[in-house]
């Protein structure tokens, strides 16, 4: 079996797992190419950039696990790959909490880890209303495969959160409300501002503007009518 293209290693991290503190591995590839997404390296070039082996990640986890409570695995987008499930089976008998962020579209790799309890966090990206994917990511758009991992999430002990990134131009209030509507019955929801950086796959993105702390806050009370638990990050 293929290893894991592991691309990057932050050795500490305070905000990608609630509640702990993470190690965060960032793999490369993804199926999804949305316009406001800041990791250009791990999305189009992840081959140019150089690969940590799973052996030197592991044997740092094994190193730090008495400081660190966990690993987040993000990317690009960790659940295209064949080789996730035994790389978290490896992380997880080392004694480290496992914490996933996916875009949802792969709810066969998100079920079998649901179903071998080898997750203790998954982080669910919603990028809009289906209808609208196609304003974010061209190309195919798995809008069956995103709603079955809702579900799964929904139905399942794991916990879990769904997020959104605002982004002016692209994300309205009406969105939100729809949003809310597709993960009913959700208990957590985090809201992330959009940072205008130089490194968005659309580059026009990088001379935008974040929404106002006032907008922001309309759209978490909008979430705040059926949801129990909304976060704003980044304000």
């Amino acid at each position: 079996m293929r290893q894991l293209p592991i691309k990057g290693l932050q050795k500490t991290s305070l905000v990608d797992f609630p509640g702990k503190i993470c190690a965060t591995v960032f793999l490369g590839g993804c199926n999804f190419r949305c316009g406001y997404c800041y990791n250009k390296e791990l999305v189009l070039e992840s081959n140019k950039a150089p690969t940590i082996s799973e052996e030197e990640v592991l044997a740092f986890l094994q190193k730090r696990k008495n400081v660190l409570d966990g690993v987040c695995i993000t990317g690009g987008e960790p659940t295209i790959h064949e080789g996730l499930p035994s790389f978290i089976q490896k992380a997880k008998s080392i004694g480290v909490a496992v914490k996933l962020d996916t875009n949802g579209t792969n709810p066969s790799m998100v079920g079998l880890l649901l179903g071998q309890h080898s997750l203790d966090y998954v982080a669910m990206d919603i990028k809009a209303p289906l209808w609208k994917y196609c304003m974010v990511t061209p190309g195919i758009v798995y809008k069956n495969a995103i709603q079955e991992t809702i579900q799964l999430l929904l139905k399942n002990m794991c916990p879990y959160e769904f997020r959104t990134t605002l982004v002016p131009g692209i994300t309205t209030e009406e969105d939100i409300a729809e949003i809310r509507t597709l993960v009913s019955g959700a208990k957590r929801f985090a809201i992330q501002q959009f940072k205008p950086t130089k490194t968005h796959l659309d580059k026009s993105l990088g001379k935008g503007k974040p929404f106002s702390e006032e907008k922001v806050l309309a759209m978490k009370q909008i979430l705040e009518k059926t949801i129990p638990e909304v976060e704003v990050r980044g304000l």
